[in-house]
C-alpha cells in the first residue's frame, strides 16, 4: 500500500454558522518526520464547543483556515524515526487542532494513548466530557452520601456525572426539559429525575430525605440556573460550565447573603493548561478504568461519514439522547 498523501477533512476558512462555514475537502498529509506518527481517524465527536470555534464565539479559536473538531480517537499507522512509547496499532487521541479528518500527522510525545479494550465510540469521547464531569466532582471534595443537582442531565456530561457519582456513592438530583427523558436517566442510575417546570426547588428536602444539596452543576443558564441556586443548601456551590440557554442569570442576592452560596465556573481547557502531563495521565487512567469496568458508558445518537458532516450538524440540533459521531467513509 502506498503512502497516504492527503486526508479528507472538514474545514472552515472563515467564522460563521457551521451549516454555512464547513467544507469537505482534501488536505495534504506530509510523511511523518522524526518523532512524528501518522494517525488514521477511527471516530470523532461533535460538541457544542466545536460550533463555538467554527462560529468564532469560543474562548479559544484556531488560526484560519482550520480543520474542525476537537475530539476523536485514531490508530497509529506509521511512525517516523526516533519515536518511542507509541507505534503502529496503538490508539491515540486525534490532534485537538482538527479531529474531523481521515488522517493526521502529530508529534508522538504530545499524544494521549487510549486502551483499545474500550469500545471505539466511547474511546472517541473520552477526553472532554468525562474529564469535565470527573474534575467537577472530585474538585468539589464531596463525600459518600452527599447530594448534588444538575440541569441538562440528559447531556453527555450529565450522563457521566450520574454514572461517576454512583461509583463515588454520591446521590444525584437531575433536571431535564422533557418527560420522556426521566426513565432513561433512572435506568442509568440517577436517584431523582424531574422536569424543569416541576417546582422541584420548593421541595428539595422531600426529594433528598432532608439532606442538603451541596453542589449544583449548571450548563444551561437563565431561569434554570436560578432554580438550582435556590435549591442549594447553606454553603453550597454552583459550578457553571456551559450556557445552552444563552440568557443571563439574575444575581441571586438573597442566596449569596443568607445562604452563603458560591458561584464559580469550570473550563476544561484551562485545567489542562494548568496541570502537568503526569496529573492528566493519572486522571485519564482512572477514567479508562471506569470505562473498562463498565461503570461508565455513553449512548450514541447517530453516526455519519465525514462526507455527510452537514447532515450530522443538522442531527445535532434535533432532540436526541447521546452524541453524534463522525467516521471515515
Amino acid at each position: 500500500m502506498g503512502r497516504v498523501k492527503d486526508s479528507l477533512a472538514v474545514t472552515y476558512h472563515e467564522h460563521g454558522p457551521p451549516a454555512e462555514a464547513l467544507r469537505v475537502e482534501r488536505v495534504p498529509v506530509p510523511a511523518p518526520g522524526p518523532g512524528q506518527v501518522l494517525i488514521k481517524m477511527l471516530a470523532a465527536v461533535i460538541h457544542p464547543s466545536d460550533f463555538g470555534m467554527i462560529s468564532g464565539s469560543y474562548g479559544r479559536l484556531a488560526e484560519l483556515p482550520a480543520v474542525a473538531g476537537r475530539e476523536g480517537v485514531g490508530e497509529v499507522v506509521e511512525a517516523g524515526d526516533g519515536v518511542e512509547g507509541v507505534g503502529p496499532g496503538d490508539w491515540v487521541r486525534m490532534p485537538e487542532d482538527g479531529a474531523w479528518r481521515t488522517h493526521a500527522v502529530a508529534d508522538a510525545d504530545k499524544l494521549m494513548k487510549v486502551p483499545n479494550s474500550i469500545p471505539v465510540e466511547l474511546a472517541a469521547m473520552a477526553f472532554i466530557n468525562p474529564p469535565t464531569a470527573w474534575r467537577i466532582l472530585r474538585d468539589a471534595h464531596l463525600s459518600p452520601g452527599d447530594w448534588l443537582i444538575q440541569n441538562a442531565a440528559n447531556s453527555a456530561v450529565g450522563h457521566f456525572v450520574i454514572q461517576m457519582a454512583r461509583a463515588l456513592e454520591i446521590r444525584t438530583v437531575n433536571v431535564v426539559r422533557r418527560e420522556e427523558l426521566v426513565q432513561p436517566l433512572k435506568d442509568l442510575g440517577a436517584d431523582v429525575v424531574l422536569t424543569e417546570d416541576s417546582g422541584y426547588e420548593k421541595r428539595v428536602k422531600e426529594l433528598t430525605d432532608g439532606h442538603p444539596l451541596v453542589l449544583g452543576l449548571n450548563s444551561v443558564g437563565g431561569e434554570s440556573a436560578l432554580r438550582i441556586i435556590k435549591s442549594l443548601g447553606d454553603g453550597g456551590t454552583m459550578v457553571t460550565f456551559g450556557a445552552m440557554d444563552f440568557t443571563p442569570v439574575r444575581f441571586p442576592t438573597r442566596q449569596l447573603i443568607f445562604n452563603n452560596v458560591s458561584l464559580t465556573g469550570f473550563w476544561l481547557d484551562r485545567w489542562y493548561r494548568e496541570n502537568s502531563r503526569e496529573r492528566i495521565k493519572v486522571m485519564q487512567d482512572r477514567l479508562y478504568n471506569l470505562m473498562t469496568e463498565g461503570k461508565v458508558s455513553a449512548p450514541v445518537a447517530e453516526t455519519f461519514p465525514l462526507e455527510q458532516v452537514h447532515e450530522a450538524v443538522e442531527a445535532v440540533g434535533r432532540p436526541r439522547l447521546g452524541k453524534v459521531l463522525l467516521t471515515p467513509a
